[in-house]
């Protein structure tokens, strides 16, 4: 058979299509039709000891559906309430417009404020209402009372007052909330355990004294009005010196009558105080 020339193979090889770099595909053998020719083989660029690893189709389907189904949560400290609730924004409206009438209300809290000339006025009017003062007065007219139904109501006024303090200033060291202004506390406070500002303690042993005093003695109708109006004004007068907000105040109010309630519950009979009342004689005896 006669040869044929190089020359005329170069010319039928590039005349050839199929020859062609974009048709060279289609000189290879197809991928699905033998199973183990499709496990065997490997991409380019492959290595050889993953070319021979088994292929599961499925494995990369599951982790993507376990990708959707669990979205990544963020911490709820970082995460924005779109949404809140209308007792939130409730709250939140009231705290605002008790903080800004409470300041602006505290027109006493420094001697170069609006009415800083009768600051003292008003200091004089909260003292009345403060713990030192009721009970120091509470134990002198203790000790020159000569009748038992007075000594009687003088005790258990005196066990409302310690009560009144000691609950007062639990409250306060639990919740701890500041004052409007930004002010220390004074000695006499600090005695009294009268830190923080809520509730109210001059607010609630006013409210707790005059339902007291108007519950056990007999007042005309003017010196009950009178004992109501310096209930209030003592509580009035710790927001005006910038010590409280109008809230304080106002739970102080219902602090005090729910004291009062409690003491009226537990009352301590006659015999009681004078048990107490010997006590209380002896212990002093002893330290003379």
């Amino acid at each position: 058979m006669p040869a044929i020339p190089s020359s005329r193979c170069r010319t039928r090889d590039r005349n050839n299509v199929l020859s062609r770099p974009e048709f060279m595909s289609l000189n290879q053998p197809l991928w699905g039709g033998n199973s183990e020719s499709q496990g065997n083989s490997r991409r380019p660029g492959q290595p050889k000891h993953q070319a021979n690893l088994p292929c599961d189709p499925q494995e990369p389907t599951d982790n993507a559906n376990k990708d959707r189904k669990e979205p990544t949560k963020l911490p709820e400290e970082d995460c924005i309430q779109l949404n809140p609730s209308f007792k939130g924004i409730a709250m939140s409206s009231l705290l605002a417009i008790d903080i800004c009438l409470s300041k602006r209300l505290g027109v006493c809290a420094y001697t170069s404020s609006s009415w800083g000339t009768v600051r003292s006025m008003v200091t004089l009017l909260a003292f009345t209402g403060h713990g030192i003062t009721w009970i120091i007065g509470t134990i002198v007219c203790l000790t020159r009372s000569n009748k038992l139904a007075e000594q009687e109501v003088l005790v258990n006024l005196l066990l409302a007052l310690l009560l009144d303090i000691m609950t007062v200033a639990g409250v306060q060291k639990l919740i701890k909330r500041k004052g409007p202004w930004e002010m220390s506390p004074g000695f006499l406070d600090y005695c009294v355990m009268d830190v923080y500002s809520f509730p109210a303690a001059h607010a609630s042993r006013a409210a707790m004294v005059s339902k007291f005093l108007l519950s056990h003695l007999v007042l005309a109708v003017p010196l009950r009005i009178l004992l109501v109006l310096w209930a209030f004004l003592v509580g009035m007068s710790r927001v005006l010196l910038g010590r409280h907000h109008l809230t304080d105040m106002a739970c102080g109010f219902a602090l005090g009558l729910l004291h009062f309630s409690l003491v009226e519950t537990v009352w301590l009979s006659s015999s009681t105080c004078q048990t107490l009342i010997s006590i209380g004689t002896l212990s002093w005896s002893s330290f003379y």
